[in-house]
This record gives C-alpha cells, sequence and structure tokens, in this order.
C-alpha cells in the first residue's frame, strides 16, 4: 500500500501484482462497518492459545499508522473491533478483522500493509501473511436500519459465547444478554442520531442447537455457548429493532472477549 501511495505522487499509472493500472480517479469509502479477512501461513503447529497474539498483532498495525490512536484504543474498554483466528485449510488459516467506526481502516491498512507477503512471529511461531487483504463486506449503521423486519430471527454463534449476568458468566445466549449486548455496541459507535434508547426485551427462545465448548486463552479456558439459535419477537417495533441487530453482530460480535475471538456471530439465513 505504502509503495502504491508513493507512484500515486509519481505519476498516473500503478504496478499491482505485476500488472500496470491507470488511475481515473479517487474513490472514498464512505461506510462505517467493514469486514476483512487475512491469510496466515504457519511453519509451525500454532498453539490453541493464540487469541491475546491477534489483539497485539492488530494493535502493532494500528501503532504503526497511528500511535496516538492505538494508545487511546489501548484504554478504551469498549474497542470498535472484532478478531478472529480459525483454520481454513491444512496449512493455512485465516485472520477475520472487523471494524465499527471508519477512521480505523485506513490505519488498519496502512500498518499492516509492511506485512503483506512477510513473515511475523505470533507467540513464537513463524507465521507468513498472505499478499493481499480481502475486502469482505462494507456497509453503513443507516443501510442496516432498512432492512426489513422478522419477527423470527435465526442468531448463529460461530465461535463460543458468553456474557456477564450479575457476577456470574452465562454460556447460553438469553434474549435479553444477546440483544442488550448489540444494543450497547451500536449505540457506542452508531452516529447520535441513530441510537437506540434502553428496550425491555420481551423475545422468546423458540429453539436452539447448541453445545458449550472451550475457548483456550492465556489465562485459563472460557467456557462459551456455539451453534444456532432462534429468536421470536411477537411485538413488531422490536422485531425490526432486533432484526437491525441480528444483522449487526456480522460486526459487532456478541458478549464477551469478541476482540480475543469468542462471541462471533451471524444472522443465519436459510438458502
Amino acid at each position: 500500500m505504502q509503495s502504491i501511495c508513493q507512484e500515486i505522487a509519481l505519476g498516473k499509472t500503478v504496478q499491482w501484482q505485476e500488472q500496470a493500472y491507470e488511475l481515473t480517479g479517487v474513490e472514498v469509502d464512505p461506510h462505517a462497518l467493514h469486514i476483512i479477512h487475512l491469510s496466515l501461513a504457519p511453519e509451525e503447529p500454532l498453539p490453541p492459545t493464540m487469541g491475546r497474539a491477534v489483539h497485539a498483532l492488530c494493535f502493532k498495525w494500528l501503532a504503526s499508522a497511528d500511535a496516538t490512536l492505538a494508545e487511546t484504543l489501548h484504554h478504551q474498554e469498549n474497542l470498535p473491533f472484532t478478531l478472529s483466528l480459525k483454520p481454513s485449510s491444512s496449512n493455512q488459516w485465516r485472520l477475520r478483522i472487523s471494524i465499527l467506526r471508519r477512521e480505523l481502516l485506513a490505519p488498519l491498512l496502512w500498518g499492516l500493509s509492511e506485512d503483506l507477503g512477510n513473515p511475523v512471529e505470533l507467540v513464537r511461531t513463524p507465521c507468513r501473511i498472505g499478499r493481499t487483504v480481502e475486502m469482505l463486506q462494507a456497509t453503513s449503521f443507516q443501510n442496516l436500519l432498512q432492512l426489513p423486519a422478522q419477527e423470527t430471527i435465526d442468531l448463529q454463534l460461530l465461535s463460543p459465547t458468553s456474557f456477564k449476568q450479575g457476577k456470574e458468566i452465562q454460556p447460553f445466549p438469553l434474549p435479553e444478554l444477546v440483544f442488550n449486548s448489540l444494543l450497547r455496541r451500536w449505540n457506542a459507535f452508531a452516529p447520535q442520531e441513530l441510537c437506540f434508547p434502553a428496550i425491555e426485551w420481551r423475545g422468546l427462545v423458540s429453539a436452539y442447537e447448541l453445545k458449550t465448548h472451550a475457548f483456550k486463552l492465556k489465562g485459563g479456558a472460557e467456557i462459551g455457548g456455539q451453534g444456532l439459535v432462534r429468536y421470536r419477537f411477537p411485538e413488531p417495533e422490536q422485531a425490526k429493532i432486533a432484526t437491525t441487530l441480528a444483522h449487526f453482530a456480522r460486526f459487532s460480535g456478541v458478549g464477551r472477549k469478541t476482540t480475543m475471538g469468542m462471541g462471533q456471530a451471524q444472522l443465519f439465513e436459510s438458502r
């Protein structure tokens, strides 16, 4: 990315993956919500406790581009991104990063561009980052609000998910825990005029296919629910908000430790 920016300053063509491209204009991405994928090839088997290492790598990329931004985020409790690292083949892993603030995209891409195609070390394991970044999805808070309401919502929990319930940890995705978690994250990062009021949820769990799994972190294993859960919202206004938040879950994650890989979720839509 940095070499491309230097080429732009010198002329109207750039070289990318051994091909020349002529610049006809610059398009500004207006969206706040993004999901990007990177491939990662370890030279040795990765340990199961990768959450903190991936978290630190993301902060390293942000600090490389904007040290002040990284320091500010380091002291925030509610972070505007989620991370997960999962195997995609026998010797390849997929790093997924979702971003909830538009101003994070450019410094993140700038910082990680230094490592594209190059070796990095994760938990003392040599790895090679892929040469390209895949922009999987981009949208806005406004676009999510325009989606049609669903009375029945199927939410897929892709990684172990748990919630704070008083002083305890709850692994079962009760409606009020799931949708209050999503609502808090929406209100933390959406434009002020698009924020939702506090809601006393009247949704019901009508079906589920869940198992508890241990998500291994450096400090010990975290237990969370993983699988599919169906919610029903009889009240039309709550159904509309719940639908928006269920679509938002793909970007925000749900519940605890979403920057370590837990709480990855998405709306399940049967084809």
